[in-house]
């Protein structure tokens, strides 16, 4: 192609106007073809090792997410025998140190998003990884004294590591689905999103083998000083930044993607150039000497994002994406507030009242851990690789309807029949299968699905700000769930209207059904396709070389 370019005729005509616009158009021409034959090979190729490289680089991000903000769980009990008042920590400081991460998402989604689309996917990958090591670090050595908390060091912490968190999702969700062919597009994504799983997993398995590692301290220990419990919650949260500083690497070394090259720095040689380069050896090279082509091609600014989502097929993805997500996110956390129920109903909640003293303590704390494995296991993990199995057959908009509908059924059972479900052991048996049936929908279901579409659906200029919108979104309603349903789930006794709870997530889960109508199917397209713009002539001139891009 660039030799066709080398050839442009300069025959016909002796107007040196006349000759400078037919030898503009024909290099419009020629550029605006080499961009469909660059994004034509990374939409057709092979699954090969660059692709297995960018799904284990974006899913290590997703598994330290997901260790650091489920570790909490288990540390918030450490905690309160350490720092609570009666060995456990109020409400409020329980709630306090379990929401500011999704908190900080919300900003880190937003911001993120929005620098990925204006600076590049490649100079902010990492940068949220390193925000989320040292945040960890930092809750790992929090201390206390007479002017400082430690639980209000160890909230602004977790604020400012669910920023990093937050700005995960947005870039790992575009780069994963601006690298990957159309064929296995959904599949490449779910994987990256399924590292949360193992993420869960791992956390409750490294806080299990540290509560055994300590059982003989422990139990010597005197029950008014707690000291080993303080290092064994900061050896848990502090492991988090292990995979982190493992993944940071390779992350700051990935590859502008080829969509953000020509689309957004409008550099279609280089994007061409670099197509070519890590299909065959997953790597890439960027000549700082070379004599830089821009085109003209359209441009993200305020009053183009307007246009764009004022046009109502445009808006309504927009918002099908984020309210499915917001509504997902809402149940997602609302289920957990059931957790201790369910836990006690299969043996690992709370300890006998026979045991006293740190024997207590101990076996409190593992069961704890051991519980909360037996539902990761059990129903969270397995739902995220069912997923991965008929997310590019039977396609996105299918996969989340279903789950909607089933969880609106599980939700109206478990909600309705509250009572009865909790009557007999029997009865709470079949409760822990619903709780677990539940868990499985979700992950089979909207919670993949909401995170793929979005990284699917808009323009590159702005695909990544629409997906830390509707990811922002998600986690507004994870922040309404904790804050608001767990002021309620003691109304007129302790869990007494957990029930009710219940019934309002299977109000949500069927509004999910109905905005999941809002969105289009992503199956076995192209990205552009499904940009809703024209793709003959995207590019409609070329900028001088050594003027200012347009």
């Amino acid at each position: 192609m660039s030799a066709e370019v080398e050839k442009i005729s300069t025959s016909g005509s002796s107007d040196p106007h006349m000759e400078k616009g037919r030898n503009v158009t024909s290099l419009t021409y020629a550029l605006d073809e080499k961009r469909r034959v660059a994004l034509a090979e990374v939409d057709n190729a092979k699954f090969g090792w660059f692709h297995i490289k960018v799904s284990l680089v974006a899913g290590v991000g997703f598994f330290t997410d997901a260790y650091d903000i489920f570790a909490i769980n288990i540390a918030a009990t450490m905690l309160g025998y350490v720092y609570g008042k009666g060995g456990s920590l109020n409400s409020n400081q329980s709630l306090g140190v379990k929401v500011a991460t999704p908190v900080g998402n919300v900003f880190g989604q937003f911001f993120f998003g929005w620098l990925a689309d204006l600076v590049g996917r490649k100079r902010m990958y990492g940068v949220e990884l390193m925000i989320i090591i040292v945040a960890t670090f930092g809750q790992a050595v929090a201390g206390q004294a007479h002017a400082v908390n430690v639980l209000g060091v160890i909230i602004a912490w977790r604020f400012i590591m669910g920023v990093g968190i937050g700005g995960d999702y947005p870039l790992s969700a575009v780069i994963s689905s601006e690298f990957a062919s159309t064929m296995s597009r959904g599949r490449l994504m779910t994987a990256v999103f399924a590292n949360q799983g193992w993420g869960q997993l791992a956390g409750c398995i490294v806080a299990y083998i540290i509560v055994v590692s300590y059982k003989s301290t422990l139990l010597h220990e005197n029950s008014d000083d707690m000291a080993c419990i303080d290092q064994m919650w900061r050896i848990l949260i502090g492991l988090g930044c292990v995979p982190g500083v493992i993944a940071l690497y390779f992350r700051l070394t990935i590859p502008e993607t080829p969509r953000f090259t020509m689309d957004v720095e409008r550099n279609v040689k280089q994007a061409a150039q670099d197509v070519d380069n890590f299909l065959t050896t997953g790597s890439y090279y960027v000549d700082p000497d070379a004599v830089v082509q821009r085109v003209q091609a359209p441009k993200a600014t305020w009053s183009d994002f307007r246009q764009y989502y004022s046009k109502w097929e445009n808006f309504k993805l927009l918002l099908g994406c984020a309210y499915s997500w917001f509504a997902l996110d809402i149940a997602f956390y609302g289920l957990g507030l059931n957790s201790s129920i369910i836990l006690t109903a299969i043996g690992f909640g709370s300890p006998s009242a026979d045991l006293t003293g740190t024997l207590k303590v101990y076996t409190n704390l593992k069961n704890v851990c051991i519980g909360n494995i037996i539902l990761s296991v059990a129903g969270y993990i397995p739902g995220y690789w069912a997923s991965f199995f008929v997310i590019d057959k039977w396609g996105r908009k299918p996969l989340q309807l279903m789950g909607f509908i089933m969880l609106t059924i599980l939700f109206i059972i478990m909600g309705f029949g509250y009572d009865a479900l909790n009557k007999t052991p029997a009865a709470r048996k079949a409760f822990v299968f619903l709780y677990c049936l539940a868990y499985f929908f979700e992950n089979f279901g909207p919670n993949v699905t909401t995170f793929v579409i979005p990284g699917e659906a808009f323009p590159t200029r702005y695909r990544s700000t629409s997906h830390g919108i509707a990811a922002a979104s998600g986690k507004v309603g994870a922040v309404v769930s904790q804050v608001g349903f767990a002021q309620l789930s003691n109304i007129g006794g302790t869990n007494k209207f957990l029930g009710h709870i219940l019934e309002i997530l299977a109000f949500f889960m069927l509004t999910g059904c109905f905005s999941t109508l809002l969105i289009k199917e992503t199956k076995q397209q192209t990205l552009e396709e499904l940009s809703n713009e024209t793709q003959e002539g995207f590019i409609d001139g070329v900028v001088p070389i050594g003027d200012a891009v347009a």
